[in-house]
């Protein structure tokens, strides 16, 4: 099997690292990739955006699957150009992909499929905005209505704030979803679809805020670990059977079938789990965490999922181990990231037994590897438990370093020290 993987980041690495591992696949391209990948397959320089140049590279290198891996081109139609020029194609359709493309899309989807989520109101004014937020009261929680990596959600006590990161997004022309707060630790569990049956992976959690103590503004994510050793027995398949399956078969039901992996944020609140958001490809930087543990054929899943073929009694085989990534991102990330710094010690991290890294923004220039991105790169470990995979990972992450990297160091210390709890219905 010959594959090709669209994107050029941290999730892009961890895919085509998991497709190399997989007996079935037989090569790996990417497109446009990042310095780490072309040191592992080989990368072709197109706008991987682009329904037109995705498609002719794939007609020219004649592959087998094409791998969407981030969701701008899913939602400029990518998947649809490789499928009508014949393609099997790992990633939803623009229809679909409009699960993450509109929040407000989701929150219709969740409620025609009774799909248990936070509260929410649509708002395009000023005046609409205030009401909302008066409504849920605070910590508000306010969503641009887009795309926005990761980064359009602000949750604070200050409802002057809130009010301005509305304002904000209707002057660039958008809507925001304000939502009541949802308690509990959040979860983010990935669902691969054939556009019918529904395959749960590992559940991870991530850390969006760019300091530690979960402080900060928000980012792309800082970290990750998998599994979860404090969820309650039975939370995958509660999640597949009220969330995943149900959003599925209503996807399907409208004529927009979901091919791809749909991803599930949560909480677990003391009413329940609840629906925080859906995306429409993997997560970043959760699957640096649930791919490096994954021993089944990553390929084999990819493109049963892509045939409509997913079997959904597949006993997924993991690895026992702990795992647990930290990103390292560049100087000011994540407003303005400083891009062009020469990074060393990445030789002397990947040779530390059971610790690799995942590329993500960076580049080679002059024989060297510099940043080329906010969010640069992940420390990825494997341990016996959360405590020695936070530890190696931190090794990794003390051998590696350019000028203003910074990182968190509590990624994963509280489940370590034991200091989650899930809220129960009388807390």
């Amino acid at each position: 099997m010959k594959v090709l993987v669209l994107g050029p980041g941290g999730r892009e690495h961890a895919i085509i690292r998991a497709l190399k591992a997989d007996s079935a696949v037989t090569e790996v391209h990417a497109a446009p990739g990042n310095a780490g990948i072309a040191q592992d397959v080989t990368t072709h320089a197109i706008d991987a955006n682009n329904p037109q140049e995705a498609t002719k590279l794939a007609q020219e290198l004649a592959v087998d699957l094409v791998v969407v891996g981030p969701e701008a081109p899913l939602v400029a139609g990518v998947s649809d150009a490789l499928r009508d020029a014949g393609f099997a194609v790992f990633g939803p359709s623009k229809a679909a992909a409009t699960l993450e493309g509109s929040k407000a899309f989701a929150k219709e989807i969740m409620a025609a499929a009774e799909v248990p989520t936070a509260l929410a109101h649509v708002a395009t004014t000023e005046e609409e905005a205030i009401a909302a937020l008066d409504a849920f009261g605070a910590p508000y929680v306010v969503k641009d209505d887009g795309l926005a990596a990761g980064k359009g959600v602000v949750v604070t006590e200050d409802r002057d704030a809130a009010t301005a990161h509305a304002n904000a997004c209707f002057a660039a022309g958008g809507s925001v979803v304000i939502e009541e707060y949802l308690d509990g630790p959040e979860v983010s569990l990935f669902a691969l679809s054939d556009g019918t049956n529904v395959l749960p992976l590992s559940p991870a959690q991530d850390f969006k805020r760019i300091f530690d103590n979960d402080e900060g503004p928000n980012t792309g994510g800082m970290g990750a670990y998998t599994p979860l050793p404090w969820l309650p027995e039975g939370f995958v398949e509660e999640v597949v059977e009220r969330v995943a399956r149900p959003t599925i078969t209503e996807m399907a039901r409208r004529g927009t079938p979901f091919v791809g992996v749909l991803f599930c944020g949560l909480a677990v609140t003391k009413r329940g789990v609840r629906v925080i958001e859906f995306n429409a490809r993997f997560g970043d930087p959760e699957t640096q965490a649930v791919l490096a543990r994954l021993r089944t054929g990553l390929g084999q899943l990819l493109m049963a999922a892509a045939k409509n073929e997913l079997a959904e009694d597949i006993a997924l085989d993991w690895d026992p181990r702990t795992a647990v990534d930290v990103v390292m991102a560049a100087e000011n990330y994540p407003d303005t990231p400083r891009k062009g710094d020469v990074i060393s010690g990445l030789d002397a991290a990947n040779a530390l037994d059971g610790v690799h890294v995942a590329h993500a923004g960076t580049a080679e220039k002059d024989g060297e590897i510099i940043t080329a991105g906010g969010r640069v790169l992940a420390v990825v470990a494997l341990g016996d438990d959360l405590a020695s995979a936070r530890e190696l990972a931190y090794k990794g992450i003390d051998a590696i370093s350019w000028d203003g990297a910074q990182y968190r160091k509590d990624i994963a210390l509280a489940a370590a020290e034991n200091r989650i709890t899930v809220p129960s219905a009388d807390s």
